[in-house]
């Protein structure tokens, strides 16, 4: 199952977390991986899970990432991994990792083993690379340079590619991925890598607020809520120079 999410909206992570407690008090024990810890803590958050059994706010602490994050918003998911001894799986490809692809390739960021197993040495076809550097000039408000738009969609693809394969890795018991809408995408983000690394997905649900596009073939359902409080996302992003080819100047859309 694959819950998507506008980052910024507690409506989104209380109706969330409310069907998937649901879920869970009717006897499903998935994975939970999240795309807010990067995959270079996985280790903190099984160390914290050891040195203090239970402690919501502890493990985030220790294993949380990329600052932009409201913590706040998510505790509530990593409670139910605590409470029900659940598999916490950080799901993210680091900012460092992701600002490294944009300048080179999959091979030299994440090296072999990595690409093979996540299947990114066959380039995804012309409409899926044309759909994806589209929203890479949404996410950046129209402001990036074109030339740009491919470098930063290598990063995007492999941040799915690794979020697929970390759910293929729990399929067999159940899992559930917790992150933006534009990574839960059935027509360009981890449904289809896991179709590629032959784990297809069961249940897309986007979690949209009122206006956003939510066309036929994003998702398998649609949860719409009020867009939530906040000021215009675009403007500290056009106000600063332009990036060479960083990752880091995207406003959190995805």
């Amino acid at each position: 199952m694959l819950l998507g999410e506008v980052h910024d909206n507690p409506a989104h992570h209380r109706l969330r977390a409310a069907a998937l407690r649901q879920a869970i008090d009717g006897g499903w024990r998935p994975a939970i991986v999240m795309e807010q810890f990067d995959l270079d803590h996985q280790a903190d958050i099984d160390r914290a899970r050891n040195e203090r059994p239970g402690d919501a706010r502890h493990l985030i602490e220790q294993a949380k990432g990329a600052a932009g994050w409201r913590w706040s918003d998510y505790e509530v998911f990593v409670e139910l991994a605590l409470q029900h001894n659940l598999p916490l799986v950080a799901g993210n490809l680091s900012r460092s990792a992701a600002n490294r692809l944009a300048r080179d390739d999959y091979d030299t960021v994440l090296g072999a083993e990595r690409v093979r197993a996540w299947r990114l040495a066959e380039a995804p076809d012309a409409s899926w690379q044309a759909a994806q550097e589209h929203e890479i000039d949404l996410g950046h408000c129209g402001a990036l340079p074109r030339r740009l738009w491919p470098a930063l969609a290598r990063g995007q693809f492999a941040r799915d590619a690794a979020m697929a394969h970390l759910l293929s890795q729990h399929a067999s018991r159940g899992a559930v991925l917790l992150a933006g809408n534009g990574h839960v995408r059935r027509d360009i983000g981890v449904p289809r890598w896991l179709e590629r690394q032959g784990t297809p997905a069961t249940l897309v649900v986007g979690f949209v607020e009122r206006g956003e596009p939510a066309e036929a073939g994003r998702y398998d359902a649609v949860v719409v809520t009020a867009p939530a409080q906040r000021g215009d996302p675009c403007a500290g992003f056009k106000a600063r120079p332009l990036p060479q080819t960083s990752a880091d100047s995207a406003p959190e859309r995805a």
